[in-house]
Formats: C-alpha cells, sequence, structure tokens
C-alpha cells in the first residue's frame, strides 16, 4: 500500500505542477531559464568566495570579485523576476504573408520552367497566337540579262 500512496502523490505533484503558471512559463520561456541558470551560477561562485576561510563582513568588503559575482547574481535574478511578470512573448510563424511569398515564388518558378504553362499564361495574358502561313501575291522579279549594265 505505500507504493500505491507514493503513486498516487507523485500523481497530485505532477498535476499540481501542470497547473502552476510559473512552472509552465520556466518550461517554455528559454530567456528566462538562461536569466536563472546565470543567476544561479554567479551566487554558487560567490558562495565559495564567500566561504573561503576569511570572515565574511571581510569578503564582502574587500574582495572585488565578489562583490562582482553578487551584483551579476542580482542583476540576473532581477531580469528573471521582470521577465516573470511580463506576458509570455508570442513567436510569429510569418502567417499569410510567408504563404502568400512561396506561392509567388513556386508560381514564378513554374511558368520558367514549364514550356506548356507559360504559353498559356501568355495566351490568357495577350490572347491565343494566330497561326498563318504566308503566301506573296506579287510575282518574283525577273531577273536580269547576264550583259546588261545593273540598275
Amino acid at each position: 500500500m505505500a507504493a500505491k500512496d507514493r503513486i498516487n502523490k507523485a500523481g497530485e505533484a505532477a498535476r499540481a505542477a501542470q497547473r502552476n503558471q510559473y512552472l509552465q512559463r520556466l518550461l517554455a520561456d528559454e530567456e528566462l531559464r538562461g536569466s536563472l541558470i546565470t543567476a544561479y551560477g554567479a551566487a554558487r561562485s560567490a558562495y565559495g568566495r564567500m566561504t573561503n576561510g576569511k570572515p565574511a563582513t571581510q569578503a564582502l568588503f574587500e574582495d572585488r570579485k565578489l562583490q562582482k559575482e553578487l551584483k551579476q547574481a542580482a542583476n540576473a535574478l532581477r531580469d528573471a523576476s521582470s521577465s516573470l511578470r511580463e506576458p509570455p512573448k508570442r513567436r510569429r510563424s510569418g502567417g499569410m504573408g510567408r504563404s502568400l511569398l512561396l506561392l509567388g515564388v513556386a508560381g514564378v518558378l513554374a511558368i520558367a520552367l514549364s514550356e506548356g504553362l507559360r504559353s498559356k499564361v501568355l495566351d490568357l495574358l495577350f490572347g491565343a497566337e494566330e497561326e498563318f502561313d504566308y503566301s506573296s501575291t506579287t510575282a518574283p522579279a525577273e531577273p536580269a540579262p547576264a550583259g546588261a549594265p545593273a540598275a
């Protein structure tokens, strides 16, 4: 029975995590995760510098690297908290404009590569091409006599 209780508790915890807006935001927002990871790294490094054997007050006032790491951690936490307060950023996929551009490029390529399609389009734009046979109604000129001067 203890296993069932643990499974039930784990299921409840998972459902609660799915409903938690902050966890959902953390999973979806790459920038938020980056800020939190930066804050954690800087805070961990600062903690290591503070516990190096010197008194904490002396380390805080004299160690410039420690001050820099604490400032970096504070800035990263500020960025993370401000991004949690803002609504999530929506990613645009291009939508209708991208589809129209793709359709236009595909149409131009189809017309350029297909001779049959190109002739159909030209017939639609400029009318059907009339084919005709040319026959001359004039008689050819008689050749000049061989000894006569050219005019």
